[in-house]
């Protein structure tokens, strides 16, 4: 049980990385609290948690609010007695995100709204918590644009996960020497309802699959997987990390075909 008598709070919980990170959580002995916009969603994560002898609650909450976030925190104290752990995974990546010319600024604050100040209203409210609480983990949702030009253009969302690696960096310098590790999770791309709605062709697709060297997207499981050890004490000496998990991505500069 790599999170007994852990309390973690989980942004997005309804779907893809959100879900699986909450049931696999929740497995390792974790309470937890699942938070989202899609009640339905976020309380089907819940019953399965639940039906596997686990535990977990609901919590509406909506990341691009200050008050909110404030009341997603003071749900998980006061239903669980602490907060050890909190991964801002909220994040949406807009159909309508496209390159600096066709992009929207409405498109673009919504984008930062929920991509950049959800995780900075998590940690304004939720490090007070971690700090009460003797220390913790938070982890951050990046993505790999956060390094890399996306080929299929998405200006507001490249910005936004930039925005959360930088942040991410700061806040782990910040609260090093209180028992606090803040981390950034970057995965590649992903076969989730989020990425397959914005690659929505089969030639979008296969634009992005080219470029990664393993051939296929990723699975939120696997992103869950990376997410527990960042969440765990086994990963006691890291902090400030970007923790790439992308199939290669990156790492790539001539793929096979």
């Amino acid at each position: 049980m790599r999170l007994k008598n852990k309390v973690a709070l989980i942004t997005g919980g309804s779907s893809g990385i959100g879900r699986e990170s909450a049931i696999l959580f929740a497995q390792e002995g974790a309470k937890v609290v699942v938070t989202d916009i899609n009640d339905e969603g976020g309380q089907e994560t819940v019953r399965i948690i639940q039906d596997a002898g686990n535990d977990a609650a609901y919590f509406h909450a909506d990341v691009a609010k200050a008050s909110d976030c404030a009341a997603m925190v003071e749900f998980a104290e006061e239903t669980y007695g602490a907060l050890h752990i909190l991964f801002n995974n909220a994040g949406i990546m807009h159909s309508d995100d496209g390159n600096a010319m066709s992009t929207e600024e409405e498109v673009f604050d919504l984008t930062m709204n929920i991509n950049v100040k959800g995780v900075f209203f998590g940690c304004k409210y939720g490090i007070p918590a971690l700090q009460r609480a003797g220390g913790g983990s938070i982890i951050n949702t990046a993505s790999f644009v956060a390094h890399l030009g996306a080929a299929t253009p998405q200006i507001a969302y490249t910005a936004s996960k930039g925005a959360v690696l930088s942040m991410t960096r700061e806040l782990a310098i910040i609260h090093a020497r209180e028992n606090i590790r803040v981390n950034a999770l970057c995965p590649g791309p992903l076969r989730t309802e989020l990425l397959m709605k914005f690659l929505n062709t089969e030639a979008k697709k296969q634009r992005r699959l080219v470029h990664i060297p393993m051939g296929r997207f990723g699975e939120a499981k696997e992103m869950a997987k990376a997410a527990l050890f960042l969440a765990s004490d086994e990963s006691s000496y890291t902090t400030g990390t970007e923790f790439l998990v992308d199939g290669g991505i990156t790492a790539a500069y001539v793929t096979p075909e």
